[in-house]
């Protein structure tokens, strides 16, 4: 059996966060550029082009490409074949802390949700699934929280059309308008129940954005951007640069569904060991 040590976990973990915070995903990065190319609204061309900009000076200079450098939250991917010497759990939480300072990250985690108190820097959300193999995949996903705060669910019918649930999606983004910093990346999370269809609806953010892969994805990016509310807000047909959906099997007696929203600054970085 392999045999990886906290320590290489910590330190790994402690790269991605810098890297996840100081450099914007390539696929986000080109979305905004095709979408700087097709826009037509003036000024939410010069928005876009000045976010664009933001992420040029943020990588070059080494600085967040936004204040907010989120709530961390980790996935992690334990191969069965692979034994972790030392507390996996610890050594992604000391990683965290590690790259947050070595970057000067701001620490916006309060360990006591009611009486808040001094922020700090741990501990971060984690998931981990054990899957086949002798590798440790770790993702470093920091989540805004503008944008996490305009979070929906709902508990559809079993019976609920797929136009329902469309506008459901497209109500949440409504909902949010200009206050989580558009354009965006919308998740969606469909089945399993209301903690995991939310789990499916940001999971889904980690995938790379396309122009829908289905049918659903497409139709929802065209009626999202019809809305008009534009980059920040101001108008322009830029309002969103993906839809993902993920899916999940559920219960005979009920729908889930769950809407994860990202600001344009979508953060994610990944690394195999």
């Amino acid at each position: 059996m392999k045999i990886i040590s906290a320590d290489k976990i910590k330190n790994a973990v402690s790269d991605l966060c810098v890297r996840a915070n100081l450099v914007l995903r390539g696929d986000v990065l080109g979305a905004l550029k095709s979408a700087y190319l097709s826009e037509t609204n003036n000024r939410a061309k010069r928005i876009l082009e000045a976010i664009i900009r933001n992420a040029s000076i943020a990588q070059k200079e080494k600085i967040a490409i936004c204040q907010d450098t989120g709530l961390p939250y980790v996935f992690a991917e334990l191969g069965n074949g692979l034994h972790v010497r030392g507390d996996l759990i610890k050594a992604i939480n000391a990683g965290v802390e590690a790259g947050y300072r070595k970057a000067s990250l701001r620490n916006s985690v309060v360990r006591n949700p009611l009486q808040r108190a001094r922020p700090v820097y741990t501990p971060a959300v984690i998931h981990i699934d054990a899957v086949k193999g002798d590798k440790l995949k770790l993702t470093v996903f920091p989540k805004g929280f503008g944008a996490e705060n305009k979070s929906q669910i709902k508990m559809f019918n079993p019976t609920a059309a797929i136009s329902e649930i469309r506008k459901f999606i497209l109500e949440a983004v409504k909902a949010a308008g200009p206050d989580a910093c558009p354009p965006y990346v919308v998740g969606v999370g469909i089945g399993g129940t209301a903690d995991y269809a939310m789990y499916l609806a940001k999971k889904a953010l980690l995938r790379r954005i396309s122009k829908g892969a289905s049918g659903m994805e497409r139709a929802l990016l065209k009626e999202i951007n019809n809305l008009n509310i534009g980059p920040m807000g101001l108008g322009g047909k830029t309002t969103c640069l993906g839809v993902n959906v993920e899916t999940y099997p559920t219960h005979i007696a009920g729908l889930p569904v769950a809407v994860n929203i990202s600001c344009h600054a979508l953060r994610s970085a990944t690394a195999i060991l």
